[in-house]
Order: C-alpha cells, then structure tokens, then sequence
C-alpha cells in the first residue's frame, strides 16, 4: 500500500517512509534480517521482527564491521549507528504496486573483507532514472563475520546475508513498484563471485532470473583451507576458531585481526598455496552444503539454465592493485618470475607465457598473469560454463582507458564501477578520473553501459550477440564499442583446459 504522497509503502514487516529525490522515491536502511549480533553472531541471518507505525527510511545503515583500508588505500567509512548492519535500499521511479518494473540488486564488492551500500560510488540514482527500473542495493557481512570458517556457525554467511535480502525483494519490492518475477542480481569483483556463488546455491534458486557478473574473481576456498586460514585469523584476535570464543571480542574490533594477518599471508605459502600472496584472506568456501560446488562446476551442470547471464571483465585488471601499491613499473624480473611460477596453469607455465608474450616487460607479466588467473579468464569460463550446462550468456571487456595519470592505470580494476553507475566522482572513481573531469568518451561510455545493462534487466538482451564457445562473440566496450571474438586470445589459449578448482590446503 502507498500514501497519497507516494513516500509511504508498507513492507511485510511494517511501514517505511522515503524520500522524493529528483524524480525517484528513494528509501535507504530499511532492515532485511535482524541485527547479527548476541545470539545470533556468526549465525544465518535472521526474519526481522516487525514494527509499529511509519519507519523514516531517510539514512542508509550501518556498514557491517570491516578493515579501514584496502592495501595502502583508506577506506571513508561513515561512524557506526548501531547494529542494523543487514539493510537494503531502494532507488524507484514510482512506488506504485500496478508499475511491476525490472527490479535491479545490487552486490557490491571489496575483497570478502569490506564494502557497504551507503558508498556513493553505488548511488543508483541515475541508473534508476536511465532504465526506468527499480534498484535495490543491499549490506551483507564481510570479513570474519561474514566468511571466516567457524565451528559452530554455517558456512558462507555472507551470501546468506544476500540469499535473505533477494528473499526480502520476492516478498516486498512489488509495493516498491518492481516485478518480483523479473529480478536481475549484479555485482563487482566480490560482488560478482558472490553473483556466481548465488547461481550454485540451492538457497538462492528461483529468486533470481538474470545475473550480471563483472570482474568474476576466480578464488574460492576448499572446507580444508578455509579452516586453516580462520584458524589463524582467530590467533590473531587470542581466540580458539570457534563462533562462542570469537562471540567474545566486540563485532567493530575483530576486523583487526585480519589486518594484522594480512602483511602475514605470505608466510604461509607453503599451506595455502595461492592463496597466501594475495590480498585478503577471504573468500567463499565450497562446503558441500551452502556452497556445494564451484560456480563453473555448477553452471557446467546445468545450475544456470534458468537464468540468463551477463559477464566480463577489464582488459588491464591487476593494474589497480600495482598502482594502489606504487609498483607500476617497479616489478623486478625475480618479482615477474616467481608470479608465473605461483599463477599460470601448468608445469611449463612461466615459460608458455614468456613465449605469449615475448615482448613484455617484468611489470606487464606480473600483471598479465595475476589479471588472467584472478578476473580475466574466470569470467570467460564463466560463460563457458553456461553455455555448456544449456544456458544462455553474453559477454563483453571493457578496454577504454581511465584518464588519470595519463592513461596509465589502463582499463584497471573497478573503472566499470563509475562508468555504470555515472558515479566519477565518488570511491575509486575519485583516483580513476582524478584531475581530468569527466570526457565525453566517458558519459558516452556510461550511457552505453546503463542501457546495456538496464536492457538485459528488461528482456535478457544487452544489445549484442549471445556467447558461444565457436564464435566467442564479445562485446568490446571503449569509444567505438565492437562486437568481435573474444580479444585475449593469447591468455585464453594458455589456459585452455585449466579447471578452476576451490583453492586447497597443500599441507
């Protein structure tokens, strides 16, 4: 039911109010679950309990606790207010029941060990607009609350968090004005791992009907691993791995202890393999009941036949994380070699791709190889794994350059981000096009992604051809946007037959 005034709509667990902003109601930290915490800390989110009267839905939720920084980069977070860390918000052009537009959620990313909705790199207000559809972005559980490994607590609780708030979409947007039946999942980097977690989750199955990955990551922990690493993030904290011991240290001062692990990863390299060089030690874990396989294992079975799919990835992907560390261009040939040794599939690896790439720099190899294994070629098996298991993908690469510093970050990590939500200004934006305004070539960009995307939303077609393992059609975004096959054909020869299994513990 909606007030006269538009602003009011009555959700199952009660009434919420929002706000009239330049042509969208807009409604922020409505709650999904119940806050995590006491008794219910570590465990699967639980039904929110009802309340009385009008809930002013004017200010977005509490970020769920989580590390300051990403690397060497700080993270603006806004103060905690509380423990309603489970919240979703709701971008509409109208909240009419009888309007039944594409519903749009929104799953951010941020390595499994941060992220929250409030961040304004994520304000969906123009891709609302550009669409005419509903967007809903959604807080889930990061870090050790949300993906560490326990005794005691379920697996994945953080995809649970999203399981929850796509179950709160199916039962409550109609009120908003969305389709409950035609809902579309889209994610980032984490957000698009837990995008293809959902599609292998049998708690997920039917709420969802398209999916949007972008930047697919390719890491996902065997049960073995996963316990290990949790085992050593409690140490950090002085606790045992267990959900009662760790119960004990307050919720904002357990993220410590992943920062405190994370310059130590290495370290264990001769446990956790792959795992240890990289930058967080999170990620989902297959556990055989949550997760019950890897995402490409499961769309290779037929998981995703109901669901269609929109993936891709950065052209220069692993350029951010250098940059971020003041590296580019400072990697040493030793520096180059061992990433080929860790990364590249098989036991002629570094040679294969030395022969790939006879040209190359120790920089561009380092990062070569850490953007295939880490987002380029997950994405694509991806939609190979669709394919195969029946179902239908799109694929696209985006290859135009961020304009800061010249050019040099390339088409790195997260320029997606800004240039479809039209948000340049705000996050990783700010460095992306820091100094250099916003081109022409960038609102066109963004013009091309919010059609594209709110279109796939609407009818399952982002405007080129379906993927298919012969012709490998792919959409090449960058000034003039091309549809050919697909344009990492050196790396993805390279890894042709390499399965992206859940990483192990070697010992």
């Amino acid at each position: 039911m909606t007030s006269a005034e538009g602003l009011e709509v009555r959700t199952a667990a009660g009434a919420v109010r929002g706000r009239a902003e330049d042509g969208l109601v807009v409604f922020r930290g409505i709650p999904f679950a119940e806050p995590p915490v006491g008794a219910a800390r570590f465990q699967a989110p639980r039904p929110v309990r009802g309340w009385e009267g009008t809930r002013e839905a004017y200010a977005f939720g509490p970020p769920p606790p989580q590390e300051p920084a990403f690397g060497d980069r700080a993270v603006a977070l806004p103060a905690p207010t509380g423990d309603d860390w489970l919240t979703v918000n709701v971008w509409t052009p109208a909240p009419d029941p009888a309007a039944r537009r594409p519903v749009m959620v929104w799953i951010y990313g941020g390595a499994y060990k941060l992220g929250h909705a409030g961040n304004p790199g994520y304000d969906a207000q123009h891709l609302a607009r550009a669409g005419d559809v509903v967007v809903v972005t959604l807080n889930y559980r990061v870090g050790i609350e949300g993906f560490a490994l326990l005794e005691g607590a379920p697996a994945n609780r953080g995809l649970l968090d999203q399981v929850a708030a796509l179950e709160w979409v199916r039962d409550n947007i109609t009120a908003f004005g969305g389709d409950p039946g035609q809902v579309t999942v889209f994610g980032e980097s984490a957000g698009a791992g837990s995008v293809a977690s959902l599609l292998a989750m049998p708690a997920a199955r039917g709420l969802f009907g398209r999916a949007v990955a972008q930047s697919v990551p390719g890491t996902y922990f065997t049960a073995g691993l996963a316990r290990d690493i949790a085992v050593e993030l409690a140490k950090e904290a002085g606790q045992a791995a267990t959900a009662t011991a760790l119960s004990a240290v307050n919720p904002r001062e357990l993220p410590s202890a992943g920062e405190r692990l994370g310059p130590r990863m290495r370290e264990f390299g001769d446990r956790w393999g792959q795992a240890a060089p990289t930058l967080t030690p999170f990620a989902p874990v297959v556990d055989g009941e949550v997760l019950p396989c890897t995402p490409w294992e499961a769309l290779a079975a037929g998981a995703g036949r109901d669901v269609e799919l929109l993936v891709g990835h950065n052209r220069d992907e692993y350029r951010l994380f250098l940059a971020l560390g003041e590296r580019l261009g400072k990697i040493t040939e030793e520096q180059a070699a061992a990433a080929l040794r860790t990364f590249a599939p098989g036991p002629d690896g570094e040679r294969s791709y030395r022969e790939a790439f006879p040209e190359a720099t120790p920089t561009e190899l380092y990062e070569r190889v850490q953007t295939d294994w880490l987002f380029g070629i997950p994405s694509l098996r991806l939609a190979e794994a669709q394919t195969a298991g029946g179902g239908r993908a799109h694929l696209y690469e985006l290859t135009w350059s961020a304009p800061a510093f010249g050019g040099a970050l390339g088409a790195c990590h997260a320029l997606d981000v800004p240039l479809l939500f039209g948000t340049y200004d705000a996050d990783l934006g700010a460095l992306l096009f820091a100094g250099t305004g916003v081109p022409d070539e960038a609102r066109a960009l963004t013009t091309r992604f919010q059609s594209a995307w709110t279109g796939f939303a609407r009818t399952g077609d982002p405007g080129w051809p379906e993927f298919d393992r012969v012709g490998r059609a792919t959409q090449v975004l960058d000034v003039t946007p091309e549809v050919r096959p697909y344009p990492e054909e050196a790396a993805r020869r390279l890894w042709e037959g390499y399965d992206f299994a859940a990483l192990p513990l070697l010992k």
